[in-house]
């Protein structure tokens, strides 16, 4: 079976049975993050000298002056400095892929120019007094502040990598950033507070720690593909419907059953269970049945159904469930002023109540470009289209994905160009905090004006997968592929960098040949849970695939 927009049989059940053959994995030429075994970050393992120290000091130094913190910096310097030629650990430096500039074996004048410009920086700044001695003579003023404001006025103000580094400086400063405490701060500072609260559901999580946590969803070292089989069955059997969490269970609704049949029934798949299987919920009120919309979670344990195609052509409605209540049940969500009738369209949510829904395929296979916000905390909540001068070309089964809070990341889909449709690996940006927001060009082919970022693009493609991790990057694979390339294969960007660059990121395990975005969710905020088995067929659901970004201690 076809669908009605795109000219191959991407988002459907054939699309699955067409893939006979595996496909050719092509051989990666971008860099790439490669998975290293766990090690404890410790001040007592291997030196890398002069470059290493003025290489962090330089780090440190520029993201504390945006801070304002600038003794914090001098000592930093000036201890860091100190340690030029005694050596500075650096192990862990190599294994959380941070940039360490020049190699050993650096030229003495690279060195020295590089401690010349920060001589430079530093003489520019008037010195703060303590008491009666300036902190730019030594390091004894700063230690002479108590553990409790050196934790909670400046440290808990860095990041996660900046941390690491500190931790570097002194014992002191180690032993205080092996605080959980510390740590948990400094996740939820970077991080935000709503995905510090998920990751506190993920099972082990508290044996695991903060420390450790942070370092491996920074550095992905530990991620790791691993085969599940559960128990239970959905039934009737069926492909195209929509899946996503709530907390760590796995909620799948609708689907397109025999016969194009749309479906309206519900199942959840308990992850913390120590024998998961499928479980029907009996719910009051479903929503018509329907196939090509989207499932989201909003305000913890609610789920928000939108769109796709039923048994009367193509929908617009909104329905909430509650899946915690006694009984659960559907409630219809008469928005005002509602989008056009869609299916294959993307969404997202935002800040726990606010559901965002961009493109799709409406009537006789025309491809929308519009993008609309329904705030559900509201009482009686009204739909509300967002002003933008200029969109991005008109598509479908592309991805929304929300990173820093209120930004939004739009990447690939099947896009119009001109008469014809094309699969896509571009991506875009909205920030929807700005008076006015609007779409911004991230990477595209053949856009006007559109940057090529470093490295590689992920293969044009639609009906992908896209992960937001923590920090603010981006994690895409599976979909429709064009050409022979790998599904399977998982690029990396972060849309925060001044200039964004996709890595390939290389992690062991047997990936899934397929992964298609609408039957994939992201569990606990550290596991992306793949249904459909091996061989991509969506109705076998009792084989899933887990891409674990953290260590399972359970």
């Amino acid at each position: 079976m076809m669908t009605p927009l795109d000219p191959s049989p991407s988002p459907s059940s054939k699309r699955h049975r067409a893939a006979s053959s595996s496909p050719t994995r092509s051989t990666p030429t971008t860099p790439s993050y490669t998975s290293t075994p766990s090690s404890r970050w410790s001040p007592d393992t291997a030196p890398r000298k002069c470059s290493v120290a003025t290489a962090v000091s330089c780090s440190v130094e520029v993201h504390l002056l945006r801070e304002g913190i600038h003794w914090w910096t001098r000592l930093l310097f000036q201890r860091l400095e100190g340690a030029l030629t005694k050596g500075l650990n650096s192990k862990f430096f190599t294994e959380a892929n941070i940039d360490l500039g020049p190699l050993p074996g650096s030229t003495i004048k690279e060195s020295t120019k590089s401690s010349d410009r920060f001589h430079s920086v530093l003489s520019s700044l008037n010195p703060l007094p303590v008491g009666d001695r300036n902190v730019t003579r030594g390091v004894c003023g700063i230690l002479q502040l108590s553990d409790e404001v050196l934790s909670l006025k400046i440290l808990a103000r860095l990041t996660p990598r900046d941390i690491a580094s500190v931790a570097s400086v002194c014992r002191r400063l180690y032993e205080l950033t092996e605080n959980e405490d510390l740590w948990r701060m400094v996740c939820q500072n970077a991080w935000g507070s709503e995905t510090t609260r998920v990751l506190e559901t993920v099972p082990g999580a508290r044996r695991l720690g903060w420390g450790r946590l942070a370092r491996e969803l920074t550095t992905l070292e530990a991620a790791a593909w691993r085969k599940l089989t559960v128990g239970g069955a959905v039934e009737p059997s069926r492909c195209n419907f929509s899946a996503c969490a709530v907390g760590n269970r796995v909620v799948l609704f609708g689907g397109e059953g025999v016969n194009m049949q749309p479906m309206n029934d519900t199942f959840v798949l308990d992850l913390n269970s120590s024998n998961p299987e499928w479980q029907h919920v009996q719910v009051s009120s479903p929503p018509p049945g329907r196939w090509g919309h989207t499932l989201s979670c909003v305000n913890g344990s609610r789920l928000v159904v939108f769109g796709g195609c039923g048994t009367q052509g193509l929908l617009n409605d909104v329905f909430v469930l509650d899946l915690d209540a006694k009984p659960p049940t559907w409630r219809e969500i008469s928005g005002l002023a509602p989008p056009l009738p869609r299916s294959w369209h993307s969404s997202c949510t935002l800040d726990g109540t606010k559901l965002i829904v961009s493109g799709g395929c409406a009537d006789s296979g025309v491809l929308l470009s519009d993008t609309f916000l329904l705030d559900l905390s509201m009482e009686k909540p009204v739909w509300r289209e967002i002003p933008v001068a200029w969109t991005p070309p008109s598509r479908l089964g592309h991805t929304l994905s929300v990173y820093g809070g209120r930004k939004i990341l739009m990447f690939g889909g099947l896009a119009k160009s001109g008469p014809l449709r094309f699969r896509s690996s571009d991506v875009f940006t909205m920030d929807l905090s700005e008076e006015e927001p609007c779409w911004r060009c991230v990477t595209g082919s053949g856009m006007p004006g559109a940057g090529n970022p470093g490295g590689i693009a992920p293969p044009p493609r639609l009906d992908h997968v896209a992960v937001s991790l923590p920090g603010g990057r981006i994690l895409i694979f599976g979909g429709s592929v064009a050409g022979l390339h790998s599904a399977s294969q998982l690029y990396i960007l972060d849309p925060t960098d001044e200039k964004p660059t996709w890595r390939i990121l290389n992690v062991p395990g047997c990936p899934p040949r397929f992964a298609w975005g609408h039957s994939t969710c992201v569990v606990g905020g550290t596991r992306a849970i793949v249904l459909g088995g091996q061989t991509g067929e969506e109705w076998m659901l009792s084989e899933l695939h887990e891409l674990s970004l953290a260590s399972s201690v359970i």
